[in-house]
């Protein structure tokens, strides 16, 4: 079960701003610009971001309208991957964390009054997650490739179909621990700023944007870091 270090990444502005809630770079104040400019300059020189990812591959020994049966006795379970994925082959675990230095700063700000560097810095760092989250698939999309398959797009445990406890599964299936991501006794992912996916491998596997994501989402009318296609 590998790790992979050193992933880079790409903070782009409009995705930055994105997670920053702010829709038109145009209507952003220019105390509030040259702000975001100084921090993204700051997680840069600090060295805040340290991205890595752990991953395993499993063979598929057994498919049912509410699990997935892996190789070596595992189960996810939940009706979205059969659903999703019925003609996946493999599939793979995924965790990834920009690690803990960029949560450490913002709770800086935050104990040193500085709420707006604290919230700002935060979502920069959510960006940074979005940006390892397509690093990631682009690595997969190797992987599968290298196997003469085709990856689908990421699936999140939380996600309608496959319950958020599915985490609890997905770390024990990487060296979750090798790259310092941990779950509380509540569910919640530490360092913050990690995610957890798992990925289909094999032929015609689903793809879809983070557009129709967002399309699909609840909260798709009031969320303030939807993505319109």
């Amino acid at each position: 079960m590998p790790v992979i270090r050193d992933i880079p990444l790409s903070l782009k502005t409009k995705e930055v701003l994105r997670r920053e809630g702010f829709r038109g770079y145009s209507k952003i104040r220019p105390e509030i610009k040259s702000l975001i400019l100084e921090l993204l300059a700051s997680v840069k020189n600090a060295h805040l971001l340290e991205p890595v990812m752990a991953y395993g591959i499993y063979s598929i020994t057994e498919m049912s309208h509410r699990q997935l049966s892996l190789e070596g006795n595992g189960v996810v379970h939940g009706p979205l991957l059969p659903s999703l994925l019925p003609e996946a082959k493999e599939l793979a675990a995924v965790v990834c964390t920009i690690g803990p230095k960029l949560e450490k700063q913002v709770t800086n700000y935050i104990n040193r009054d500085e709420p707006l560097r604290g919230v700002l810095l935060d979502g920069i760092g959510s960006a940074a997650v979005d940006s390892l989250t397509q690093e990631v698939c682009k690595f997969m999309t190797g992987e599968a490739s290298a196997r003469g398959y085709q990856a689908s797009s990421p699936i999140n445990p939380g996600m309608p179909g496959l319950p958020i406890t599915e985490q609890w599964q997905l770390l024990e299936m990487v060296p979750a621990r090798e790259i310092g991501v941990r779950l509380t006794s509540s569910g919640i992912m530490v360092p913050r700023k990690s995610t957890s996916m798992v990925i289909g491998i094999g032929p015609q596997m689903t793809t879809w944007t983070r557009a129709e994501v967002c399309a699909y989402c609840s909260l798709r009318k009031t969320c303030p870091y939807r993505i319109q296609a």
